[in-house]
């Protein structure tokens, strides 16, 4: 029931209030009169209208839907709000003295045309409907309080606008803010604005990302398609549909409401979405139930559950005639109410209403039959009811669904309206000009001056009412007050009840606005009791990411592993990213992971087992020195030059502790020395190769008939070859070194689970130089001995030279590659490799034979044997 509420001033001048001839101070209850359709009959205070046939009936009813009655036993608590607020106003003698506040009440049905004659019937006379020709005025209208259909929420307050009468909305809430054309327009429930916030803080609250929406017929779609879809879309919600809801979808020539009902199902109960938002009224709210209990829902094998979200004025209601109408589809289902408080004395109020105490009350034996279940003996309201009615049933007795004893949102809102322009009133009466109007005694005039000032005064209307509550508009003439959030509780005998589980409030800070206890609140049975799921499609795991699908919304996407390296460490993340570079990826690319820190150290076993090496060959090669020394008067030694073999072996033997510097936790010292130490003596053993490899040759030439060579042939030629190969590498290094010296660095890219502690060679360019000069010298070396190999000689040196120096090159060059595709600390191994092998194969191809001839054939070393005979 939506009310359509006139109210009235009857002044009586001169009076003491509570004198019995003193105004009447009585409630003016009218209905309009019954309309005819077919056979059908709709009417009365209490009811509300909608459509209950079968659709597949149809062919029974040619000519159109038939209009039934719908009971809603609760809305009689509107009326009781309604008479509460006018009785405690007439009874206050300081609020409106010698006045009396009258009222009509005009029942809409739901039913805009009703609407709008009630409207008409206003500003007609009182025996006739001529609109605009009321010209004697007894009682003096001075507001109306309206509850409108969704059809006519933003037509109606324009056409009342033109007569400049005040109205205060109490239904359902409009969005449109301050409209200069309405300065005699004001809202009773706050601006649906907060409705939606509300909504999106709930949707984001429990993470539903695809919901439809549906609108009732009139209500602002292209509104809320401009201003609110994109504020959705912002925070990541998308919507499956957004359709117009209608009620009025009659096909005369396919069936009865086939088209919706098929439709309805099709598009939005099959749809796989589980959260639907409804911006609807009462009247909307009837066909949706209808729809939801006819027999084509069994035809489509009872679709999925969906949680429906309700905005203002769609609450559940009972309904006596329609006790068959399954509501299991709302169980879980959140709306958004208006907020009460109880009154003071409206308990007692409701309690003490009996049908033979309130004579005055044109409704309560309606009311009474139909929440009962009784009929009284002499009524005519043609109810088929096996129980007599007493008259002496208890209000209180009866099921809170069936009448809420805690004074309802709406009944608030009638109740806070009648006081608000009771205030204004009193304003208006107790300005100046309000006062010299009022004695000069003349209705007609205080109505037409009264109508103009309670414009200005209703703006400022500020009171407390008797709930405590601060009552007042804001700018845009609207309620500033708090919604609460509803959590529908269908129990399996089809009644109901109503958990609070948060509310909204525009008063408060923006973070604070909206609360919620999720742990009271319960779900439809479809989904188990489970917090229900509503996306597009199921969540992208963490490890990996979205990808959009080409020509959906946003919120629909495949979902795509993360790529080799990165991560997405939460779910539904638009891409993966790197670890920072003190972390990895984890396997399952769901997180990052602390990278150990890695070097070639002495305590693991490759780095016991280099380091071992190296000082068992630079012991070996001590040894060979030593044996060397011993016999350094034996031909063999003496051969070649003895200074360039004992330089050769301690070269050597340098070579083998280099190694060393290049296990261990680099640092700076290290660092500095490793390359330099390396280039330096690696370069010398190559020149005391390469003097030794000339002095052969320089020998064997010095030797024939005529040769001007013996002159250059001593040790001389062979340290100035020595040190001028020595001295270039050497500037080289310091010209490293003054520039831009290694430096203990870290690599976090080439191992990914580990940071390597290396020693930055800081300018690849240097140390090329270094090896490409190092390597020239041993090709050199190498290619002397080769084309000298064939000397004649019992001991000819070079073929042991160029043996080595074949050994020497070959693990320098699969150096290069092996070095430049090896990661982490195995590329200090592989520097380690390489100078232990190549100092190796020098010391064993230069060395060992000689040794073994020392040794174990000393009778070969005699001068005798150094020379063969051609």
């Amino acid at each position: 029931m939506m009310l359509l509420i006139l109210l009235l001033l009857l002044p009586d001048i001169g009076c003491k209030v509570g004198h019995a001839k003193c105004g009447i101070r009585h409630t003016q209850l009218t209905v309009p009169k019954y309309y005819q359709s077919g056979d059908f009959i709709y009417g009365g205070i209490l009811y509300q209208t909608a459509f209950y046939m079968n659709p597949y009936n149809f062919q029974k009813y040619p000519s159109g839907p038939p209009l039934g009655k719908i009971v809603v036993t609760e809305n009689y608590q509107h009326v009781l709000a309604l008479k509460f607020a006018v009785k405690e106003i007439n009874e206050n003698a300081q609020m409106l003295p010698n006045v009396t506040l009258g009222i009509n009440i005009y029942d809409s049905h739901l039913n805009a045309k009703w609407t709008y004659h009630a409207a008409m019937q206003l500003i007609s006379p009182n025996s006739k409907f001529l609109p605009n020709y009321k010209c004697m005025m007894q009682d003096n209208l001075f507001a109306v309080i309206e509850g409108l259909v969704s059809d006519i929420i933003h037509q109606f307050p324009i056409v009342m606008s033109l007569y400049k009468i005040p109205q205060l909305m109490y239904g359902s809430a409009r969005v449109e803010t301050g409209d200069s054309n309405l300065p005699s327009f004001f809202q009773m429930v706050p601006n649906g604005l907060y409705q939606y916030r509300g909504i999106l803080h709930l949707l984001l609250h429990f993470n539903w990302r695809w919901i439809g929406f549906l609108v009732a017929n009139g209500m602002n779609l292209d509104w809320f398609m401009q201003t609110l879809v994109p504020e959705f879309s912002k925070k990541g919600i998308c919507f499956a549909f957004i359709e117009l809801f209608t009620s009025s979808c009659y096909d005369g020539n396919t069936g009865f409401f086939l088209k919706c009902i098929i439709a309805f199902y099709e598009k939005i109960m099959d749809n796989k979405v589980s959260v639907m938002v409804f911006n609807g009224d009462m009247r909307s709210m009837i066909f949706l139930r209808y729809l939801l209990n006819t027999d084509y829902k069994e035809l489509m094998g009872n679709p999925k559950g969906k949680v429906w979200i309700l905005t203002v004025g769609m609450e559940l209601k009972f309904f006596p005639s329609k006790k068959n109408w399954d509501l299991q589809d709302f169980h879980g289902a959140i709306s958004f109410a208006i907020h009460a408080k109880q009154l003071k004395g409206f308990q007692q109020h409701i309690q003490d209403r009996k049908p033979s105490s309130v004579k005055e009350d044109g409704f309560i034996e309606e009311f009474w039959t139909h929440a009962f279940g009784c009929a009284f003996q002499d009524s005519d309201l043609g109810v088929e009811v096996e129980d007599v009615c007493t008259g002496e049933e208890k209000l209180e007795s009866l099921p809170e669904h069936v009448f809420p004893k805690r004074i309802t949102g709406h009944s608030y809102s009638i109740y806070n309206a009648v006081y608000a322009v009771a205030h204004a009133l009193h304003a208006t009466y107790s300005s100046t000009s309000g006062r010299k109007t009022v004695r000069k005694g003349e209705g007609r005039k205080l109505h037409n001056h009264g109508l103009w000032l309670l414009f200005h005064f209703m703006k400022a209307v500020s009171f407390n009412n008797s709930a405590g509550e601060r009552i007042f508009f804001d700018k845009n003439r609207e309620l500033v007050q708090e919604l609460d959030i509803i959590n529908w509780v269908i129990f399996p005998n089809q009644t109901f009840t109503r958990v609070k589980v948060g509310k909204m409030d525009p008063q408060s800070a923006p973070e604070e606005a909206f609360t919620i206890n999720e742990d009271v609140m319960v779900w439809q049975s479809w989904f188990n009791q489970a917090l229900p799921l509503s996306v597009c499609n199921a969540h992208c795991q963490p490890g990996s990411r979205k990808k959009r699908k080409e020509g959906e919304p946003f919120c629909c996407y495949d979902c795509i592993v993360c790529p080799k390296g990165l991560i997405s460490p939460h779910k539904d993340m638009a891409d993966c990213f790197r670890c920072p570079d003190e972390y990895y990826a984890s396997e399952d690319q769901k997180t990052c992971v602390p990278k150990i820190i890695s070097f070639l150290s002495y305590e693991e076993p490759l780095g016991i087992s280099l380091g071992t090496s190296a000082l068992s060959f630079s012991l070996a090669t001590v040894m060979i020195l030593g044996i060397f020394l011993k016999y350094h008067n034996t031909p063999i030694v003496k051969a070649n030059n003895r200074g360039l073999t004992y330089t050769l072996l301690i070269s050597l033997m340098l070579c083998f502790l280099c190694a060393l510097l290049f296990i261990g936790q680099p640092k700076k010292a290290t660092c500095f020395l490793q390359q330099i130490a390396f280039g330096i003596v690696f370069t010398l053993a190559v020149s005391c190769v390469l003097a030794k490899t000339i002095t052969v040759v320089l020998i064997f030439m010095a030797t024939q008939p005529g040769s001007r060579l013996k002159k250059y042939v001593g040790n001389s030629l062979a340290c100035s070859i020595v040190l001028s190969c020595s001295v270039l590498q050497v500037s080289v290094s310091l010209v490293w070194l003054a520039t831009s010296p290694p430096f203990p660095d870290t690599d976090v890219h080439s191992v990914p689970e580990v940071i390597v502690l290396k020693c930055n060679e800081s300018s690849p360019v240097m140390f090329y130089c270094v090896l490409s000069y190092m390597g020239s010298l041993a090709i050199a070396s190498f290619t002397v001995a080769f084309f000298a190999r064939k000397l004649p000689n019992s001991f000819n040196e070079t073929k042991l030279i160029t043996f080595s120096m074949l050994v020497f090159c070959s693990v320098w060059f699969t150096f290069v590659p092996t070095y430049l595709s090896a990661q982490g600390k195995y590329i200090v191994v592989v520097e380690i490799f390489c100078i232990l092998s190549s100092s190796a194969g020098l010391l064993g191809c230069l060395f060992f034979p000689k040794c073994y001839i020392i040794l174990l054939r000393p009778e070969l070393n005699k001068k005798q044997f150094l020379r063969r005979k051609q």
